[in-house]
């Protein structure tokens, strides 16, 4: 699975001119690498079919050296099932807990965190079953390159705490292989629930990355 043409092309244009705004560009080196941010926002607006005033906002959030941004998520099977939340922001499908990892956060304390967060349990990870370039799964477009870090995780209790201060996620159901339902795919596809299955079923498998 690869991106659209269009998209890789943006990515990378957004990348140079972030970059390049970051280490103290010269004036005229300054208005170029604009240009180029600009250009970026105008292919990603084109091909998203996005307002370019809803795109510029969102290329100029990140400081810095460009690298990607790290999405984790946490895979948590009881009874053979998986635990799945609904993502309100996605017509209420359905999709691993999970988000952006925080500044000054392990990926493994993220991940914990997102899971009570999102359904109310407590967890904690167990595994790293697999680090993904977003880029390289069937994904819907999406303006920034992300890895997506996938963790096996372990319910500390089976008591279930919903967190109050929760406005991003609905339900939360524990669903077996073949009963998985509409997906958000814009996190999670089905060929990577399936694969999880395949560890849990094997546990001895290795970590899988790109």
């Amino acid at each position: 699975m690869s991106i659209p043409q269009w998209l890789d092309w943006a990515q990378r244009l957004q990348s140079i001119a972030q970059t390049g705004l970051h280490y103290d560009a010269q004036p005229f080196d300054r208005l170029r690498y604009e240009d180029v941010m600009q250009i970026a926002a105008e292919m990603l607006a084109a091909g998203s079919d996005t307002a370019l005033d809803e795109i510029k906002p969102l290329l100029q959030i990140d400081k810095g050296h460009t690298t990607p941004k790290i999405d984790v998520r946490g895979v948590v099977f009881q009874d053979d099932k998986i635990l799945l939340v609904q993502e309100k922001l996605d017509n209420y499908r359905w999709t691993l807990p999970g988000g952006w990892a925080d500044i000054g956060e392990s990926a493994g304390v993220s991940v914990a965190r997102e899971i009570y967060e999102e359904t109310g349990y407590h967890a904690r990870a167990v595994k790293l079953l697999a680090l993904y370039d977003r880029n390289q799964h069937a994904h819907p477009p999406y303006q920034y390159h992300a890895y997506k870090a996938f963790f096996r995780c372990e319910l500390l209790s089976d008591l279930r705490e919903p967190d109050p201060r929760n406005v991003e996620t609905g339900e939360v159901g524990f669903f077996g292989e073949d009963e998985l339902p509409e997906l958000s795919t814009a996190r999670v596809t089905a060929d990577q629930i399936s694969r999880f299955f395949a560890h849990l079923r094997q546990p001895e498998l290795p970590t899988d990355f790109d």
